[in-house]
């Protein structure tokens, strides 16, 4: 290891060359100089200054390699305490370095660490701040939600069912759901800008594939009957990974709510959930239309809306905003996963509906 270094090298070729002069001079410049000392002295002359020569080459090589190495494991040592920082080590200080440059070098790293510390803590004093913003936020917006629905209901409650009445408690109804719309589009706007904050814990724990599929359902299977589309899951028994199902089931429920919303009457919504040693796959088919080649790039995008939704279902759907599939993705890649989209096609080519997967991969130890 030690000879892969330009230094020891150097240093081995000094050495070298030095006990090659040395030599040179006991046999070439030292008969000459002393021609009277005898052919057997001269040799005890040259055995005892070669041997000389060759101790102390021997003992300024050793010495340069052991207090190289010394160097190396200072460096080495420096290098993983750098390494703990980084890896979030806050505890680590670099003052006990006190062998000349790596002295400097230490109290350098030393103030670059201090530097970081004070930004670590400015950063996380500004989560917290945002944090609590986005809740007030949430209960400011949601107070004069509340209200708007409570009223709406006593509008149409004591309109009737009367004759007379009937256009009013349409335009009620329409208003409501409006006002329901609206509630979840704040809903997932918040839990977008909660996520860039870095304001939502995450779970990190087993989690059961069949009760996932089972609780991002429940809430759509009126919506599902009422749209006449059928839904059908299919869980391989055992199926699980590590991640947040809270979070989980959100993500799901929006990839579900979106290819019910464009999967036509008498339609179908098919579930596959498999594991692997390599990770734990959801994928998620429609037979609607599928999805436009041009915008199939952009569908988790923030606020892009389709060519095809250019509709009144799309203006007042959250999911016809961009704001469902931005939101699962956000969710899926916040706990290590995946979540892509794609075409199903048949042997002629054309699209049979669109396919969602999330990929949960499984931590290798």
């Amino acid at each position: 290891m030690l000879l892969r270094n330009k230094e020891v090298r150097r240093a081995l070729a000094a050495s070298t060359l030095l006990a090659c002069a040395a030599v040179g001079i006991l046999f070439i410049v030292l008969p000459s100089a002393l021609p009277d000392l005898g052919s057997e002295n001269l040799a005890r002359v040259r055995g005892i200054a070669c041997g000389t020569v060759a101790v102390v080459s021997a003992a300024l090589i050793a010495l340069f390699l052991v207090v190289t190495r010394m160097r190396y494991r200072k460096l080495a040592e420096l290098a993983s305490r750098l390494d703990r920082t980084l890896s979030g080590d806050r505890a680590i200080e670099f003052r006990s370095m006190e062998e000349g440059e790596l002295a400097i070098l230490a109290c350098e790293l030393d103030k670059v660490v201090s530097r970081l510390n004070l930004t670590v803590d400015e950063l996380e004093r500004e989560k917290r701040a945002l944090s609590d913003s986005l809740a007030d936020i949430s209960h400011q917006l949601k107070t004069p939600l509340t209200s708007i629905a409570l009223s709406l209901e006593l509008i149409r409650t004591r309109a009737g069912d009367t004759p007379e009445t009937a256009d009013i408690a349409q335009r009620v109804r329409l208003v409501q759901n409006l006002q329901t719309r609206v509630e979840d589009l704040v809903a997932a706007l918040l839990k977008l800008a909660r996520i860039d904050a870095g304001a939502i814990r995450l779970v990190h724990a087993p989690v059961d594939a069949a009760a996932l599929v089972r609780r991002a359902f429940e809430p759509l299977a009126i919506a599902y009957d009422i749209a006449d589309v059928a839904f059908g899951p299919h869980v391989q028994e055992g199926a699980s990974y590590e991640g947040d199902l809270a979070w989980s089931v959100e993500a799901l429920g929006n990839i579900l709510k979106n290819c019910m919303e464009h999967t036509p009457a008498g339609g179908s919504v098919r579930l596959d959930a498999t594991e692997d040693a390599l990770a734990c796959r959801i994928r998620v088919q429609d037979s609607g239309p599928g999805i436009d080649e041009a915008d199939l790039p952009h569908i988790f995008e923030r606020f892009y809306r389709c060519a095809a939704e250019e509709t009144q279902k799309a203006q007042i759907n959250p999911a016809g905003v961009g704001i469902g599939l931005a939101l699962a993705r956000s969710l899926v890649t916040a706990q290590g996963g995946a979540l892509t989209a794609e075409n199903a096609v048949d042997e002629q080519g054309r699209r049979t509906g669109a396919v969602f997967e999330i990929t949960f991969f499984k931590t290798v130890v």
